[in-house]
């Protein structure tokens, strides 16, 4: 029994400390293997866990970027709103040495989309503020009308934009807007019931499992450091081995491949010089939390055991949130610098290609955490409003461009923006906010000691934020 399940009588708030602590430490345990509870089953399953179609749907996103590229609007919209069981695999897919068991979508689960499960609130950082599914609809429009995949006019990368909030819009909010929020209620998806008639997994386990699988962490992702889950995001041929837990030769992408939450997860933990544990603290949360589903047996949960439920929860949506926190940071800081490196190029008349091309692919990276951030349980209210402004609906360009609107057709609309160190200010301002409003430690890329002397450069009379 886990720390965690001996200090019940502290109750939920006490716990979500306690849980980040804890579960972090719990090295040895794997989100597999968890016994059927579910009373009077007669199947033939030996174990509860179940989260097929979160990963089915990490595979589809993670193959949606890639075509995102393509300029083939049939083919993303196939595998955005589409169920065909059929669609094959693009990524990750066999990579040398790192050999992936699967190769259509439906090896993994049936009759799965992404457009079913994004966030359907208004997404006030967009001009109309369209629902979840209908942007990423429209940026797949746009995409495909693209060279490449990139607007260079507007500035613009639609790989980048619809991945990176898809990760929030999915990912992020099914989970901790959804199966770790209402569902923990006693009135839903109950645990002494089946999830559905004949399900070998309770309503609760099954919710449970289901928000880990949107993490996209490996099973065994306690027994590996954050370099490793890293490593086997990145599909190197040393990963192979670390990723291959049950030694059958091949990556299995339901339970053994890291998808995107996990991978930005890791990603920070590898940098922050020990100052994090973002991965192994949801990780080693999820299975705390599972643990003491599988320890219900079957029965209806006290106030007491949802309450630590609860804990873990907080525990685990805490720690989501400060990752993409930690990216809207470190995208902002990768902005600024494209920018001072643009300004400079501009001022002696070079060419500016190569770095206009970093600086679009890093401010969607920006916008598609900063939208993603936003597709929480929690609203951010002022945080929101003041993001949205100094990021803008559009970067500024370098003839000080900017998309400002979107007519009844679909075209952009641009105006004139602000000078570029002022919009440069405006990223440092982002980095601020961040670091005030979230707490977060890694702060990569992290420029916010150049902002009095920016500020004391720009004057009095430059605006604050783009309002």
């Amino acid at each position: 029994m886990s720390l965690i399940h001996r200090l019940s009588a502290f109750g939920a708030a006490g716990l979500i400390g306690v849980a980040a602590v804890s579960a972090a430490a719990a090295d040895d345990k794997i989100y597999a293997g968890f016994p059927v509870t579910v009373k009077g089953y007669a199947g033939d399953k030996t174990h509860s866990v179940s989260y097929s179609g979160q990963a089915a749907r990490n595979v589809l996103h993670d193959s949606l970027k890639k075509l995102a590229s393509k300029g083939d609007a049939a083919a993303m919209t196939a595998y955005f709103e589409g169920k065909d069981d059929g669609r094959a695999i693009l990524a990750p897919a066999t990579k040398g040495k790192f050999v992936v068991a699967q190769g259509t979508v439906g090896e993994i689960s049936k009759d799965k989309n992404i457009a079913g499960k994004t966030y359907g609130g208004a997404i006030l950082g967009w001009p109309n503020a369209p629902t979840g599914a209908e942007l990423v609809k429209f940026w797949i429009a746009k995409a495909a009308a693209a060279d490449g995949g990139v607007d260079t006019a507007n500035g613009y990368d639609y790989a980048q934009l619809i991945s990176k909030f898809i990760m929030g819009a999915m990912n992020y909010n099914q989970a901790v807007d959804g199966y770790l929020d209402e569902y923990l209620e006693a009135d839903k998806k109950p645990n002494d019931k089946p999830y559905s008639d004949g399900a070998a997994y309770t309503g609760k386990e099954h919710a449970w499992d289901e928000a880990f699988g949107y993490f996209g962490a490996p099973a065994h992702a306690m027994k590996l450091s954050a370099d490793n889950v890293y490593a086997i995001a990145k599909q190197t041929d040393e990963a192979f081995a670390l990723a291959d837990h049950n030694g059958d030769g091949k990556v299995d992408l339901y339970t053994e491949m890291t998808y995107g939450p996990a991978y930005y997860a890791a990603g920070f933990d590898r940098s922050s010089d020990g100052k994090t544990s973002y991965l192994h603290t949801i990780v080693g949360n999820f299975i705390d939390g599972r643990q003491l589903l599988a320890d219900a047996k079957g029965e209806k949960l006290t106030d007491a055991q949802r309450a630590q439920l609860k804990a873990h929860a907080a525990a685990i949506g805490d720690q989501w949130q400060k990752v993409l926190a930690e990216a809207v940071f470190k995208y902002a800081g990768s902005v600024y610098k494209d920018l001072g490196k643009l300004k400079i190029i501009i001022e002696a008349n070079g060419e500016t290609d190569a770095v206009l091309a970093d600086y679009i692919k890093h401010w969607g990276e920006l916008k598609g955490f900063s939208l993603a951030l936003q597709t929480g349980k929690e609203n951010l209210g002022e945080t929101a409003v003041r993001l949205n402004r100094m990021i803008g609906f559009g970067p500024v360009m370098p003839n000080l461009s900017q998309v400002v609107d979107i007519d009844s057709d679909g075209n952009y609309i641009k105006g004139e923006a602000s000078p570029i160190a002022e919009y440069m200010a405006h990223m440092l301002k982002v980095q601020k906010l961040m670091g005030d409003t979230f707490g977060i430690k890694v702060r990569e890329n992290d420029a916010t000691g150049d902002l009095s002397e920016l500020s004391s450069q720009l004057g009095s009379g430059a605006s604050a934020e783009n309002d």
